[in-house]
């Protein structure tokens, strides 16, 4: 956005403000120039504002970095900044900012996935007390903040906001699906929005299923009053963060939270509930014997006291060694805890919801190529409750951070992890699924334990989990005295039904350069001299863009679909290939590549190799600090080979980027350092409404 300036004929100082409205989520920088253009030294302060005094203005900083308050007390306020020379404060100049309410978290729930006529209830949550509101919309994306064409995309209804000096606002509606599915399978979104600012907004996915079932994660987040479901909300009962305020009384400013999920036993029948450690045992802070409560914190407005114990904290495996490869604790089940080990949502629909149902018992599945091959996974979680994916990555080193803090601001510890499992797709996961037990789709045998995930500026987005059966060996080795065998408690195998969000969020690639058209162009014309040739499987050669790389431009060569292993250079004149198979018609037509089949298709073999390499690349690349992941995929391009994938963190610039690494393609993936505790939809720096209540202590 371009900036926007202040001034009049009188003033010698001109004020530059990067936005004119912004919200409670959103820094404003500022800029002061002379009347003649030459950059001005001024002093910034903050005259005044309309906000309750008690709350404050905001702040500015020497460099004229404006930070909103925490909260507003009306719906709109205007805050004077001011700009006075540092060589003659008798000149000066202000500037009106105004300031909005923004969203304190993600819309609840993230997501729904609905039967045609179902129903769920939306409530967003504002950085405002005693007044507010939220306007409600569908859309076919995130930033639409119009109804997309047709009535046949269900309505919204009943809208109700909570005003109050102690909690934030709460708005809520009820979005009802069309009695018929329509035809168009574009997604649609509830759309958020704050009056008087158009950028302030967030949205539900939801997915209109022809299967019969209603299914969201509020389910997951409510408070159990009967025998306590796994899957569900859950945590340490002193998981939040306090203050002092100018009185010296305490009071609590943030809390954490996640995902209860899975029982287990010991080879005395003992029962345990399976989760992280950053779950139960606050990042290796807490103690033996501490209070493990349903719901969570998060889901409890913070109240340390209102939750009801499932369990006390019993096996630790500490993070902060470089001995444990595993984010687990187990919690010694109290009675309140069902004996059967059910999972929320993992069983059939009654009345139109999915019921509960227990896990596969046993100690899990091993990911091996022949697994690999067909699977698909799902999971039950806190934060988006039930949802499937696939497993695209093996063999993964990554570097995960954890913090003293809730809003994750004070770094703890940095840990890297291996041999973890990789699922893609922004709509898998958040924070708060942490502790979820991964299952395979089809019999509902576990595969891992979700501890991290992170998402990209482009639809993209990724989570890892432990492998189970590392999970319960490194829980057996950190049990008191001798070490103890532990296994999911659980029933047969059965398939489970789960919904995958990502299936209409490919990410999107930049457009491509002229310098890049130009060279892939004649990188083409190359192909064609060296591969056209009689009877050695090349049909055709084109151009167009990588999909292992989607920003980049790439060399696109048909190959016969009826030989096998037809030889294609991974580079040609430095510009990627992509490899399409088809037949002669195929490639007269230049059709373009197909999308990606989701998950990995290779041999025993293929990726066994791929292994060796990853791990003869894998340290010397995260010594890059872009890079905080690297595994074994497969090859977007070419869907024969297996490739490195490499986690780039957006914020920092890698010192170089190969299109191979070894022996195998490279694809990379932008997005932000994974999260255990904060949302990727997180966007407030300071309180939360739980700064609103003074803890009991």
């Amino acid at each position: 956005m371009s900036n926007i300036s202040q001034s009049s004929a009188t003033s010698a100082v001109v004020v530059h403000a990067t936005r004119a409205t912004v919200d409670t989520n959103t820094r404003d920088q500022f800029s002061a120039m002379l009347a003649s253009g030459v950059p001005a030294v001024v002093k910034w302060s903050i005259l005044a504002g309309q906000n309750d005094p008690s709350i404050g203005q905001g702040t500015i900083s020497s460099t004229g970095l404006y930070s909103p308050p925490p909260m507003l007390s009306r719906d709109t306020i205007t805050v004077e900044v001011k700009a006075a020379l540092q060589s003659n404060p008798s000149l000066s100049r202000t500037y009106l900012l105004t300031v909005t309410p923004g969203f304190v978290q993600s819309l609840t729930p993230e997501n729904a996935s609905l039967a045609p006529g179902g129903s769920v209830r939306v409530t967003g949550e504002l950085a405002e007390i005693n007044a507010g509101s939220i306007q409600w919309s569908l859309a076919p994306s995130v930033s639409g903040a119009s109804s997309p064409a047709g009535a046949g995309y269900g309505s919204i209804s009943k809208t109700e906001c909570s005003h109050s000096s102690q909690t934030y606002t709460y708005c809520s509606a009820i979005y009802t699906a069309p009695a018929s599915q329509p035809a168009n399978s574009a997604p649609i979104y509830i759309v958020a929005s704050v009056p008087n600012n158009v950028e302030s907004v967030a949205a539900v996915h939801v997915l209109l299923n022809g299967s019969g079932f209603n299914s969201s994660a509020l389910q997951n987040q409510a408070a159990q009053t009967g025998s306590v479901e796994m899957g569900s909300s859950g945590g340490n009962a002193n998981d939040y963060d306090s203050s002092q305020d100018a009185h010296g009384d305490r009071y609590v400013n943030d809390c954490c939270g996640g995902t209860l999920g899975a029982l287990v036993q010991d080879a005395n029948s003992n029962l345990y509930i399976l989760s992280n450690n950053h779950v139960l045992a606050e990042s290796d802070q807490a103690r033996t014997g501490d209070t493990i409560i349903q719901p969570a914190l998060i889901d409890l407005n913070c109240d340390p006291q209102a939750g009801r114990t499932v369990g006390a904290l019993r096996n630790i495996v500490p993070l902060q060694s470089s001995q444990t490869n595993v984010d687990a604790a187990l919690a010694a089940a109290t009675p309140a805890v069902d004996p059967s080990g059910a999972i929320l949502q993992l069983g059939s629909p009654a009345n139109g919801v999915l019921s509960s149902a227990a896990p596969a018992a046993g100690s899990g599945e091993a990911l091996t190529a022949g697994t690999l091959n067909q699977l698909h996974i799902v999971k039950s979680g806190r934060t988006t409750g039930l949802t499937c994916s696939t497993v695209d990555t093996v063999n993964l080193s990554v570097q995960v951070d954890y913090y003293y803090d809730c809003a994750e601001t004070e770094p703890l510890y940095t840990k890297t992890y291996t041999n973890q499992i990789g699922i893609p797709g922004a709509g898998f996961a958040d924070s708060g699924d942490s502790g979820a037990l991964v299952m395979d789709a089809s019999n509902a045998e576990a595969v891992g334990l979700l501890f991290a995930s992170g998402a990209g500026e482009d639809n993209s987005g990724f989570s890892v989990a432990n492998p189970i059966q590392d999970v319960l060996t490194e829980l057996g080795q950190s049990s008191f005295g001798a070490t103890q065998q532990f296994q999911i408690v659980g029933g047969a195998p059965h398939p489970v039904m789960c919904s995958n969000y990502d299936r209409n969020s490919a990410p999107l690639g930049a457009s491509l350069s002229a310098a890049q058209l130009s060279a892939v162009r004649s990188a083409a014309d190359t192909a064609s001299d060296l591969l056209m040739r009689p009877d050695n499987g090349v049909l055709g050669v084109n151009t167009g863009r990588s999909l292992d790389r989607p920003e980049q431009a790439a060399v696109l060569i048909y190959v016969d679909k009826s030989k096998a292993k037809v030889p294609v250079p991974k580079l040609i004149n430095g510009m990627r290939t992509v490899v399409i198979a088809t037949d002669e018609a195929g490639a007269s037509s230049q059709i373009a590549p197909g999308s990606p089949a989701p998950g990995i298709h290779l041999p025993d073999d293929v990726l066994r190799t791929a292994a060796q390499v990853q791990r003869q690349y894998a340290g010397q690349l995260m010594s890059d600090p872009a890079f905080f992941g690297v595994g074994v995929t497969q090859s977007f391009d070419n869907p024969a080979e297996a490739a490195l994938l490499v986690l780039v963190d957006p914020k920092k610039t890698p010192e170089s980027m190969p299109d191979t690494i070894g022996s195998l393609r490279v694809r990379y993936l932008k997005i932000n350092r994974l999260h255990v505790t904060r949302s990727r939809f997180s966007k407030a720096t300071g309180p939360t409404s739980c700064k609103l209540r003074r803890a009991p202590r």
